[in-house]
């Protein structure tokens, strides 16, 4: 697997290709946007003078994006980030705007942490063996279509030899529905 503390080396040809080094294939901008959306830092390098190119195709990512429609940056933010560029105090705005976005990181990682927090039920003893029953319960229900709601989970449970269990607690359900059932029709008379 890829060193993922290392910036993934994109070298740019004389054709204008970028070339991803890791997988020796080129790729396009929105693969490069791709890969820093999963959280890859990616250097932009040209070939030949050896350039470091990484701003200028970051800018043209951005704007492909605006141009687009998707909207990320107020016009009012733009005219600043342009002004600043021509006046005194632009070398101050690379600083803040580095620091807001670590704050708004640091923040968007905490609220994470503290909903996983809030929600102590994952981590409760007996949850899995909880989601098997329930999703027995759907397959019982549902005549076996619950699989097809279930994704690749069930398909990994079922290659570890899970399926056994899940059988185990499908006839469990089936015998606890039969009671339950029998009651109900104890009751109504």
């Amino acid at each position: 697997m890829a060193d993922e503390k290392k910036p993934l080396l994109i070298k740019r040809y004389a054709s204008r290709r970028l070339y991803n080094t890791e997988t020796s294939d080129y790729v396009t901008l929105e693969d490069i946007a791709g890969f820093i959306r999963d959280g890859r830092e990616v250097q932009i390098v040209d070939l030949k003078s050896g350039d470091d190119l990484t701003r200028q195709y970051l800018l043209q990512i951005i704007a492909e994006h605006e141009s687009r429609g998707e909207n990320v940056l107020p016009v009012n933010v733009l005219s600043d980030l342009v002004r600043t560029y021509s006046n005194q105090t632009g070398s101050m705005v690379p600083q803040f705007l580095q620091m807001s976005f670590d704050m708004l990181r640091d923040g968007q990682s905490k609220m994470v942490e503290n909903m996983a927090k809030a929600n102590p039920i994952p981590t409760m003893p007996g949850f899995e063996a909880l989601q098997a029953q329930q999703e027995a319960f759907l397959k019982a229900m549902t005549g076996g279509l619950a699989g097809v709601w279930s994704g690749p989970e069930r398909e990994e449970t079922k290659a570890t030899g899970a399926a056994d269990e899940e059988e185990e607690d499908l006839d469990v359900i089936k015998k606890q529905l039969s009671e339950l059932q029998d009651k109900l029709t104890k009751m109504s008379k």
